[in-house]
């Protein structure tokens, strides 16, 4: 994999993890969520697509949660505490294992740079992995003008006290099973295909043993991105 693809899916899957912590808020949830990943309207070729995720895993236990989503030759993952407003990032790039660490003061920062919207519910539900889901539009304001995205949320699985660090879907007040992530490069379409409810081991919201803890300008110098 070059580098410029590397970057690629760096970015991709930075976007992805603004959306996906918001499931242990609301009521109390231990399991994992799993979702289908798609990229409609694409131009790439089939041995491009292979190189992107298909698919995202969620689990939670209480007030963490950790998203999980393969890479290429490597994996993403992001640790969220939404009690105490922390979040850890866990990448391994084809062997290359690091942690980045987020204070509530970094997530504050990070949600600051993100474009304004508008959420207009709608009416009508959608079943989707056993759960009747709401229907929002969200109307997203950025600097090349403003694109729209259609969402499916459950309040059965929590609400939207845990979307304090997710930018455009902060106002949705449930859990996202169906939604889209927009970068200048593609979309990205996301739907939940299952829920388990099962217990959640502790150790999975902590940091391996293997992973160097760095910043993330120290990560991106790694891989060479100035974004």
């Amino acid at each position: 994999m070059n580098l410029s693809r590397i970057k690629l899916l760096f970015l991709l899957i930075s976007a992805v993890f603004l959306t996906q912590e918001q499931l242990s808020a609301g009521t109390p949830f231990e399991g994992v969520i799993n979702f289908k990943i798609s990229y409609p309207g694409n131009k790439l070729t089939e041995s491009q697509l292979a190189l992107f995720p298909k698919a995202l895993t969620v689990m939670i236990k209480g007030v963490k949660s950790r998203s999980d989503i393969l890479i290429g030759a490597g994996s993403r993952v992001e640790i969220t505490d939404h009690q105490e407003r922390t979040k850890i990032k866990l990448l391994n790039l084809m062997d290359q294992k690091y942690a980045i660490k987020y204070s509530p003061e970094d997530i504050t920062k990070e949600t600051a740079k993100e474009p304004p919207v508008k959420v207009e519910l709608r009416d009508g539900t959608k079943n989707i992995a056993g759960y009747p889901c709401k229907n929002a539009v969200i109307t997203v304001f950025d600097k090349s003008g403003k694109y729209t995205i259609d969402v499916y949320y459950t309040p059965e699985l929590g609400g939207k006290q845990a979307n304090f660090d997710k930018g455009i879907y902060k106002d949705i007040d449930g859990v996202l099973m169906e939604f889209s992530m927009r970068t200048p490069e593609m979309t990205m379409r996301f739907a939940a295909t299952s829920v388990e409810k099962r217990p959640v081991s502790i150790k999975e919201f902590e940091i391996p043993p293997d992973y160097s803890v760095i910043s993330m300008n120290e990560l991106k110098s790694k891989i060479g991105s100035k974004d």
